[in-house]
């Protein structure tokens, strides 16, 4: 291999002491690498969408205003649940006035022995309770289907103050059907003549009812509802606080003719009378809920 001449070509500047020198066979300047990233191209903003996403919202909010406002002309109650004699008459016991429940009197009308009139005060009011109160544990448990949401009660005595009444009702928990199976089971059964399945009493102190226990219930009814959902029932007994000894269902009490002590005393017509009315006013109440008057 011969020798390289290094030395410089005439009129050719030399480079600096320590500087690369490109080799004379490229014969033209390095250009730098490329150190950027190409970006992805960004399309020009288009000026149409604002207007059309604003006219979008102000169609959508007149949709739902329109809607609201044509329910509430139209009286549209679509968005409340309809209600019915089970849903209203389950709230009775909180929702309506204690005077509309059990009046302060009652009017007998021929309810009394012989077609005789009655006429009935209430001595006072039993504060709303659970079943425990107002009902043996055996009626509790015939109860036991339906359900006790609550129960509620009242004493009356009547114009001679000689005998005194607790009327009342439960509350069910129960639909249409269970309803319908209780009243069958009493009625086929004959549940309510049952001495066991009595009421309890409500005796208020300080009045003439004070000393009217369990062992003065004489006569009794028990009526489970099927239109609504509520069991009502009435006691009665002697004012005078006398034990009884043989009660007797106010059914047989008021059938002619009247030969016990409790019959012709018209205890059974005072327990039939005031629960009549307290489950007819009922059920007007309940009508009037499900109905009200125009």
């Amino acid at each position: 291999m011969g020798a390289v001449d290094l030395t410089p070509a005439p009129g050719a500047v030399p480079p600096p002491p320590g500087a690369y020198r490109v080799p004379a066979r490229y014969g033209y300047p390095e250009t730098p690498v490329e150190t950027t990233t190409r970006l992805r191209p960004v399309p020009p903003r288009q000026r149409w969408r604002a207007p059309v996403a604003a006219a979008c919202v102000v169609l959508g909010l007149g949709l739902i205003g329109g809607a609201a406002t044509g329910a509430w002309l139209t009286g549209d109650s679509s968005a409340e649940p309809t209600r019915t004699p089970y849903t209203a008459g389950r709230t009775v016991w909180h929702s309506v006035p204690v005077d509309t429940l059990f009046p302060r009197t009652l009017k007998g009308t021929g309810a009394g022995p012989g077609g005789t009139n009655r006429t009935w005060t209430r001595l006072a009011v039993a504060a709303d309770s659970d079943c425990s109160k107002g009902l043996d544990p055996l009626l509790r448990t015939t109860l036991r289907s339906v359900g006790c949401e609550r129960m509620v009660r009242a004493t009356y005595t009547d114009s001679t103050r000689s005998a005194v009444t607790t009327v009342g009702m439960v509350v069910t928990e129960a639909d249409a059907a269970g309803m319908q199976a209780l009243n069958t089971r009493f009625t086929e059964q004959k549940l309510a003549a049952r001495k066991d399945l009595m009421p309890r009493t409500y005796a208020p102190e300080g009045t003439v009812a004070a000393g009217f226990g369990d062992r003065q219930r004489a006569s009794w009814t028990v009526r489970p509802l099927t239109e609504i959902p509520a069991v009502v029932f009435a006691v009665s007994g002697f004012a005078d606080a006398r034990t009884v000894a043989e009660p007797q269902p106010a059914d047989a009490a008021t059938r002619t003719p009247a030969t016990t002590d409790i019959a012709q005393a018209g205890l059974g017509h005072e327990a039939k009378g005031i629960a009549d009315r307290v489950e007819r006013g009922l059920r007007t109440t309940v009508t009037d809920l499900v109905e009200p008057p125009a």
